[in-house]
């Protein structure tokens, strides 16, 4: 593994095979390795020389998800290595700018030669370009060599490119240079091995059919098929292996400040239990609720949890006046329950009309609402909270009917 040299590294490691290898060649013997940005990279040197510019960093996708072998092994979760892709430039200067003859063509096919029989980057290499000035790399240790590509760029590519840099194009070649693993500094985790595998080590359990092993719920049944419980309603939870000790019912809404234990109803089996709702407005706010159960199974010293199923839970309303005359605006009073908190919205529903709740400071069983402009006529009311309507309809009944309760008249 590599820490964070590793590019650096890299490019230290590219300059140097570079730098010792092409002015080798008789006529090359002048030639400088520069690791300099292309419209700054000539300046005024008139003697041979090469440019090596990485002007891209992308992932590669082979060591993106991978943990390290020999760091990780199974059971352990780990962080995998920034693994990193490098795209260089190397752009051939000829000396007197080519006046006398092309040396950068010379120059740019020794270079090409070099880097094609340095297709890997040998631990040696690696430890001899960065000895003096990375001491700290370790990209010679990394578990993946380094490989060097020839990456061929298409005119559209080569145009936008040097477009980019600002610069007047000079002869140039693309090489991909992969993979660069840098290691992650966040820890792994190891858990202990396991000493015994089930109770008094019997091993694994089995049984005949696809169901899942722990406690699971299903459905939520409320009472009369209506689409919301009220407060003292009986829910009937159905699932599978709900049957143990120490079991509860945990509701959850967000504005509990804590997850309510109920415990369920006496002659609940392993595929159904019933619990009630408790009947009290001050503490249990309308809206949407979570519910789970918590069971503890045969053999076993703690509690399971299944999964969370909702529903909601419905205000529960009366209004006043029942009866009243047309006018301008009619200001009706509504008292409900559960209670409504001040962080929650409410809504009457007054026929096709939506009237926001009078503000209220505290948590209050009683709202008030203005309506404007109301004919004479009959009108269906409900008490929205939370995007939780009142009943309306009773459904116990076939067909089913509205609620004549819910109703106010204007005359």
């Amino acid at each position: 593994m590599s820490n964070a040299t590793a590019v650096a590294a890299v490019t230290l490691t590219l300059q140097a095979i570079l730098g010792s290898s092409v002015p080798a060649d008789p006529g090359l013997t002048d030639t400088t390795v520069t690791t300099l940005p292309p419209d700054k990279a000539r300046g005024n040197n008139n003697a041979n020389q090469l440019n090596l510019f990485l002007y891209q960093v992308l992932p590669n996708p082979a060591w993106r998800n991978m943990n390290m072998p020999g760091q990780v092994i199974a059971g352990e979760t780990g962080s995998p290595p920034l693994p990193l892709t490098l795209h260089y430039l190397i752009t051939a200067f000829g000396r007197d700018n080519d006046t006398v003859q092309p040396f950068s063509h010379q120059l740019l096919g020794k270079a090409m030669s070099v880097l094609y029989d340095h297709a890997l980057l040998g631990p040696d290499e690696i430890r001899a370009a960065t000895a003096a000035s990375l001491p700290t790399s370790d990209l010679d240790r990394q578990v993946e060599r380094v490989r060097i590509t020839l990456q061929p760029l298409s005119l559209e590519e080569i145009s936008k490119l040097w477009t980019g840099l600002a610069t007047q194009y000079r002869l140039s070649v693309s090489y991909e240079v992969s993979v660069a693993l840098i290691e992650s500094t966040q820890p792994s985790r190891t858990p202990l091995p396991v000493l015994t595998r089930g109770p008094a080590d019997q091993g694994i359990s089995s049984q005949g059919n696809l169901l899942s092993p722990f406690p699971a719920l299903e459905e939520v049944k409320l009472p009369n098929q209506q689409p919301s419980a009220l407060l003292g309603d009986t829910l009937t939870l159905s699932g599978q292996h709900l049957d143990g000790a120490n079991r509860k019912v945990v509701f959850n809404h967000p504005l509990l400040a804590n997850p309510q234990e109920i415990t369920p109803l006496a002659g609940g089996t392993a595929t159904q239990l019933k619990v009630n709702v408790p009947n009290t407005p001050a503490l249990w706010p309308a809206g949407f609720y979570t519910v789970a159960v918590l069971v503890q199974g045969p053999l076993e010293t703690h509690r399971r949890t299944t999964n969370q199923l909702v529903f909601s839970l419905a205000p529960r309303i009366t209004i006043a006046p029942l009866t009243t005359a047309s006018a301008s605006s009619i200001t009706y009073t509504v008292t409900c329950s559960p209670e409504i908190r001040p962080e929650q919205r409410a809504v009457l529903l007054f026929g096709d009309q939506e009237i926001l709740a009078e503000p209220h400071a505290t948590q209050t069983a009683t709202l008030t609402f203005i309506a404007n402009n109301v004919g004479p006529n009959d009108y269906l009311i409900r008490l929205r909270v939370d995007g939780v309507d009142s009943l309306l309809v009773n459904r116990s009944v076939t067909p089913p009917a509205f609620d004549p309760t819910q109703k106010v008249k204007v005359i």
